[in-house]
């Protein structure tokens, strides 16, 4: 007997990637195999439907592992946990070219990621900035577009002061974020978000002492003496934020009166630029009609101002406002009192 009758049959050779494809589509039936050719470009529908057309006699054993490894990719790239960027990426090629495809690859991975981005907005900016400190410029740029103007301009206040220029720098240069800048993105906030928990959270100790001595029924100066016995520079600090030029607002129009004759109209003509309507209609309304007048002239004349200069001449203010109630002159209110009908 020949040895050869004998010998195991060669196994076939695996499908290719091109030849499963053809073999999935020949075992769908004609609707929905047409219904996926539809979406193939105009050489992929040309190269599939040729290995379609010289297919013959296809062996089980090709037809069962061309299925497996498709109901594997499918398992695997499908499911309650969407799609992944790569299962997109191929079948976005496949319907509608690597060119328009990555067009709008981007669009999906921009708007995916900004729902995540959107829950940074409740992380202290000076932790986001030690998150991103250490990562190249062009991903610290990146990472900034992506949230709220005000949220991204505290975060670079958190940077090194001498690499801030280099990032918004790289910030107003962007244009347009490639797949893989997307995808490094995305790990990133993924990262953030994991560790969110173990942020520190933050408390306004200054601001709180100030307003409970503010609503405190007894003599409120003496405790404060006594504070600035313990720690002057505390209490120094504390009443810098009791006195923000937001008060003036719901000031008296004796207090506002006052204060307005102790303070240049140069001075109001600087420190009202952009400030408050409530804050700006408090101050107008108490000044003599001649003098608002000439007030609103200055204001004209004056034209744009630095912010750093209006802030500096705002501090300026307060510090009278406060060198009058010290004096005893003005009883400032410093919160906004509760009302009843």
């Amino acid at each position: 007997m020949n040895e050869s009758n004998n010998a195991p049959e060669a196994a076939a050779p695996a499908p290719s990637s091109l030849e499963r494809a053809a073999i999935v589509l020949l075992s769908m039936g004609e609707e929905p195999a047409a219904a996926v050719l539809r979406c193939l470009s105009r050489e992929e529908l040309l190269e599939v439907t040729q290995v379609m057309s010289r297919m013959s006699g296809i062996k089980v054993e090709s037809v069962r592992l061309s299925l497996q490894h498709f109901f594997e990719d499918y398992r695997e790239q499908s499911g309650v946990h969407g799609a992944s960027r790569s299962y997109l990426q191929r079948s976005l090629d496949l319907a509608l070219g690597r060119e328009i495809a990555g067009s709008v690859l981007d669009n999906i991975y921009g708007d995916a990621i900004r729902p995540k981005m959107a829950r940074l907005q409740w992380a202290a900016p000076r932790w986001l900035a030690d998150q991103i400190v250490h990562e190249h410029v062009r991903m610290q740029a990146v990472f900034l577009a992506f949230l709220p103007s005000a949220l991204a301009g505290e975060v670079v206040e958190g940077l090194p002061a001498e690499g801030r220029d280099r990032v918004l720098l790289h910030v107003a240069r962007l244009k347009e974020i490639d797949r893989e800048l997307l995808a490094d993105l995305d790990a990133l906030v993924d990262r953030c978000l994991a560790n969110l928990g173990s942020q520190s959270t933050n408390v306004e100790g200054l601001r709180q002492a100030a307003e409970i001595l503010n609503r405190m029924p007894s003599n409120r100066q003496a405790l404060v003496e006594q504070l600035r016995a313990h720690d002057p520079e505390v209490v120094a600090e504390m009443e810098v934020s009791l006195y923000d030029f937001g008060i003036l607002a719901r000031q008296t129009e004796a207090n506002i009166t006052r204060i307005i004759e102790a303070v240049p109209l140069e001075q109001w003509a600087i420190a009202l630029k952009g400030a408050e309507p409530a804050v700006r209609d408090a101050v107008l309304q108490s000044m003599p009609r001649r003098q608002a007048q000439a007030f609103e002239d200055t204001m004209r004349r004056s034209g744009p101002v630095p912010l750093s200069r209006v802030e500096q001449t705002r501090q300026q203010i307060m510090a009278q406002v406060k060198a009058l109630a010290d004096a005893g002159e003005i009883e400032v209110q410093l919160f906004a009192e509760a009302v009843v009908e």
